[in-house]
């Protein structure tokens, strides 16, 4: 077998209608800072460094469903977020855009849908 080379990883993509779009819902949302902007490319970074998150736009895009339904398009990847306070960070993640969703399968998780359909959890550690 071969060695192993050297690996790093830099960050997740989202697809999306718009990724300009969802990066700056994303942006707003974290505080992260745009490190590329391309017409159909965004990556975000952390301020402390770390892997990023990038968008691409993706004009056959089509909304996740989840929980899963058969013969939908089903969730590939979901966001944990940690944050110091659940109840403001959903209150804040809606005036942005998101939307609760209406499974909530953990009373201390609250999972939303970011503007493209994306789902991601929000959390508090207890």
């Amino acid at each position: 077998m071969a060695e192993r080379p050297r690996t790093t990883l830099t960050g997740a993509v989202l697809d999306a209608p718009d990724a300009r779009e969802l990066a700056a819902f994303y942006q707003r949302l974290l505080g992260w800072t745009v490190a590329a902007d391309e017409p159909d490319w965004v990556k975000l970074v952390p301020p402390g460094g770390g892997a990023g998150l990038a968008f691409q736009s993706e004009p056959a895009y089509t909304r996740p469903e989840w929980p899963s339904e058969s013969g939908r398009q089903q969730m590939m990847i979901h966001l944990d977020i940690e944050v110091d306070d659940l109840d403001r960070a959903v209150a804040y993640a809606e005036e942005l855009g998101a939307v609760p969703h209406r499974f909530q399968p953990q009373d201390d998780v609250r999972v939303c849908l970011d503007p493209a359909g994306h789902p991601f959890c929000l959390w508090a550690r207890t």
